[in-house]
Order: structure tokens, then sequence, then C-alpha cells
């Protein structure tokens, strides 16, 4: 029984990062067009944060979340805006450097993946 809810989780765990970082990529794809003349606007980004956002506050409803989830939420939701800003500056070269987006959005990868238990070797999973 306790297997079947914590596989239950671990859906709605991924699907809270998942949208968490889509609504970071369409949060930065919204601020991209507010501030650089290069980016052309879209309404799409408008519609997948309004509806990533409603998908994330229902998931927070009517699912309970473990600890540290808030947390890498969080990151994933960064990991979406700086990766979205380093993709942006790299077609438009004029906008500046990305060099300080991609090392955050790995830095952030690589805490998220040891957080989730990615890094760890299998063995260590067995015994946990």
């Amino acid at each position: 029984m306790s297997n079947e809810i914590n596989q239950v989780n671990r859906g709605s765990e991924k699907k809270t990062l998942v949208l968490a970082l889509v609504a970071g990529m369409c949060g930065d794809a919204m601020l991209s067009w507010l501030t650089m003349s290069e980016v052309s606007f879209s309404i799409f980004p408008l519609i997948a944060l309004v509806l990533s956002v409603q998908a994330l506050y229902q998931e927070y409803l009517n699912n309970p979340v473990s600890e540290d989830i808030p947390l890498v939420g969080l990151a994933c939701f960064f990991v979406g805006a700086f990766g979205h800003s380093a993709f942006i500056k790299a077609q438009h070269p004029d906008a500046g450097s990305n060099m300080l987006a991609i090392f955050i959005t790995l830095g952030l990868l690589v805490w998220v993946a040891k957080k989730l238990g990615f890094l760890t070797p299998s063995s260590e999973k067995a015994q946990s």
C-alpha cells in the first residue's frame, strides 16, 4: 500500500517540477519581450504561464508535498528562467553574454539532480 502512495507522490512531484520549469521559461519569455527590442510579442508564453501557474496551484491543493519539493521546485523555476535567457541571448548576441546564465543553469541542474538522488550510486539508493 505504501509503495502505491509513494509512486503517486513521485508522479505528482515530477509534474510539479516540470510545471515550475515551464513557468520559469514562460516568465522569462514575457520579461524578454518587455525588455528586449529584438524579441517580438507572442501570446503563447502568456497562455502557457497562466495555465502552468494554475496547474501548479491545483497540484498544491490536491496533493501533499514532501519537504524538499518546494525548494527544488523554485530551483526548477530558475533553471527554466535562466535557461530561456541563455537561449535568447544565444539567438541575439547583441543582447549580451549568456555565460552567467549558462553557469547558473548548470549549477542549479547539478543541485537538483543531487537533491533528487540522480547523483548517488545505485548501491546507496538500494539501502535507503
